[in-house]
């Protein structure tokens, strides 16, 4: 039988089966030494870089959400202006030309994302490099080389360059509240978000749920996600059900709760003016998204799908076939390239053979 996912069925998870299957063959080292870190993030010290459980708030330190059309910080230094009245209270000052309100736009300009732009970037969490490029080196530098990598992408579109956090990470214990998941600090989300903006880049908070709920974790994020440079991504290979750990299988999701988030996220889209917001799912094999006909576009959301795994280009192409058989309308598609697994024993793809894909990726993410 062909390996279903580029190599990651094949290789496993801690050997257990995925969908009742046993896998193919035995680990791979390169993808056995992955997913182990990213199943014991805790275990692994980045309990220090991620705050466990309800105690990580966003709403005491996540930025406020600016007026439609403003930039952060407009309301408050517009608040208390103007010039005392009789009883002590503030007045707005007149005036004789009032200006008209500029609507919210991408980073780049525009408000809707599909078929101007081509997304493209990288992944990861600062001080785990083995869960991808943006968390070695320098924030910066990294930024800054996710857009030239950006541009052979281009191919008759704007590429518009991405940088996808790991904004909730899967862990192998369960921690205080049992969910088997961490929450990254707002402060590193902040960081990141001020590098996105700095760069005119989109930033997408990448949610790795374990036993949580994930609306709960995208409402988590809701602080962020009022801006109109911050999408979300999720990742179902570590949504577990009950008494599953992440690390020992695959998880799951659905397109009932796919609609579900794409819901919420097109509410605020409406309720604050926003551009269209990007929802990423990564999608690592078929058993990994249910009921694929059940998803429901929504107004405001671009609904990406992702194609994940690991392996040689042929292999990689026969996952890309097999995920992208029968897409529901309104649906986009992306792809996933791993810089040291993938080149393990063959090579990267380089942009022109992942263009060469049909349907054409809009979304390229490298980990």
């Amino acid at each position: 039988m062909a390996d279903e996912v580029s190599g990651r069925e094949g290789a496993g998870i801690r050997g257990a089966g995925v969908a009742g299957r046993r896998p193919a063959t035995p680990a791979s080292p390169p993808e056995a030494s992955r997913r182990h870190l990213l199943a014991a993030t805790a275990a692994a010290g980045l309990g220090v870089l991620t705050a466990c459980g309800p105690s990580s708030s966003r709403a005491d330190s996540a930025p406020k959400a600016s007026p439609p059309g403003g930039s952060p910080g407009s309301a408050s230094a517009s608040a208390g202006s103007g010039t005392p009245g009789p009883s002590g209270s503030a007045t707005a000052p007149p005036s004789a030309h009032p200006t008209k309100r500029r609507r919210p736009e991408l980073p780049r300009g525009g408000r809707e994302l599909f078929p101007r732009y081509r997304l493209v970037g990288f992944c990861g969490l600062p001080g785990a490099a083995a869960l991808g490029r943006l968390g070695t080196g320098d924030p910066e530098q990294r930024a800054a080389q996710a857009e030239k990598v950006a541009h052979p992408y281009a191919a008759g579109r704007e590429p518009l360059p991405v940088l996808e956090l790991l904004a909730t990470v899967a862990n192998a214990t369960a921690g205080p509240d049992g969910a088997y998941r961490s929450r990254t600090p707002p402060a590193t989300i902040r960081r990141f978000h001020r590098l996105a903006r700095d760069r005119r880049a989109l930033l997408l908070l990448n949610i790795q749920p374990g036993r949580a709920a994930v609306l709960d974790e995208v409402k988590a994020l809701r602080d962020w996600l009022v801006h109109p440079d911050v999408g979300i991504a999720l990742d179902p290979e570590w949504e577990m059900g009950s008494g599953e750990v992440p690390g020992d299988t695959y998880g799951h999701t659905d397109g009932h709760e796919l609609t579900k988030v794409a819901r919420y996220l097109s509410g605020l889209v409406r309720a604050h003016d926003l551009p269209q917001k990007p929802l990423v799912f990564h999608q690592v094999a078929t058993s990994v998204v249910g009921e694929q006909s059940a998803l429901r576009p929504q107004p405001g959301v671009a609904l990406i799908k992702s194609a994940d795994g690991i392996g040689s280009p042929d292999l990689k192409r026969g996952t890309w076939h097999r995920l992208v058989k029968d897409l529901p309308d309104g649906l986009h598609t992306g792809f996933k390239l791993f810089y040291e697994e993938d080149a393990k024993g063959s090579r990267l793809m380089t942009p022109k053979e992942v263009l060469a894909l049909r349907p054409q990726p809009e979304y390229v993410m490298y980990e």
